[in-house]
């Protein structure tokens, strides 16, 4: 798969740059703005396990799994990556398609609706299909997560199917997976409402 290597995503409202171990003290303040571990169908790490979430995607990142990046807010006068929200990744990579998820993605709550979330997903989406030429961009998500089944509705992905008892969440309960699909022919029109979208912020 071409352009699978760390890379800068700059847009308007958001950067999203190489995840590093540096970035923990900002990853922590950022999980700590609505205590997002609270929220048992998440995976958003607790502040004393951040440090062991950096190092897990960093190493998934080096046996070519996984692409990991830190979300800074861009500061609304000079335009430069500022503060640490979230973190994303490009994950589940198949080569012989090709096709990645988006996923592993969380965001400080109280970026939540300002457009940020919106513009993260422009900019992977973008780059997954213009330059690292995917079939198929995939989403997948706790059942019980209704907030993040709707952002990705609103993406403009169509749901797949659910994936019942998929995986194990860590305190102990099944998950069902819901599985969302962008393809590279509808990539155009979720661009343009996804154009649309960011213009009101």
């Amino acid at each position: 798969m071409p352009n699978f290597e760390p890379l800068t995503l700059r847009g308007r409202l958001v950067t999203l740059e190489p995840l590093s171990v540096d970035h923990h003290d900002g990853l922590v303040e950022a999980a700590s703005d609505g205590e997002l571990w609270n929220l048992w169908y998440t995976s958003v790490p607790r502040p004393e396990a951040m440090a062991a979430e950096i190092d897990k995607r960093l190493k998934m990142q080096a046996e070519g799994s996984m692409l990991a990046f830190t979300t800074r807010l861009n500061d609304p006068t000079s335009g430069e990556p500022g503060q640490i929200i979230g973190m994303t990744t490009y994950c589940d990579v198949d080569l012989s398609v090709p096709k990645v998820e988006i996923g592993y993605t969380w965001n400080a709550a109280s970026v939540h609706g300002t457009g940020t979330n919106a513009e993260s997903k422009r900019l992977l989406l973008a780059h997954a299909f213009e330059q690292m030429k995917c079939e198929v961009v995939v989403f997948c998500t706790h059942w019980m997560n209704q907030q993040s089944r709707a952002a990705i509705s609103r993406l403009g992905a169509k749901q797949d199917g659910v994936l019942r008892a998929h995986t194990r969440m860590s305190d102990g309960s099944l998950r069902d997976t819901v599985v969302f699909s962008i393809l590279a022919s509808e990539w155009p029109q979720v661009r343009n409402e996804l154009d649309r979208r960011l213009d009101r912020h």
